[in-house]
């Protein structure tokens, strides 16, 4: 068993038996959970050079004022 803190073997059993543990309902938060959540998994690579979400956040803002300068400029050449 993995311990954190060094406490997690003070507090967890090495096995449960499931009659105890009575009442619980499988998936009961589910739906808000993927309601609410966005996750990626970025690669490694990706990771390293962003450290957190707000750095992410500020690239990807980046590269959608980007595209959109792009996108606005094909069009002016298509329309002229």
């Amino acid at each position: 068993m993995m311990k954190a803190n060094g406490r997690l073997g003070e507090i967890m059993k090495d096995e449960y038996n499931l009659a105890d543990l009575k009442g619980g309902v499988r998936g009961k938060y589910h739906g808000r959970y993927v309601a609410g959540t966005n996750l990626v998994l970025l690669q490694p690579d990706v990771a390293e050079a962003f450290p957190d979400a707000e750095s992410v956040n500020e690239a990807l803002r980046s590269l959608l004022k980007v595209a959109s300068r792009v996108s606005k400029s094909d069009r002016n050449r298509q329309d002229g």
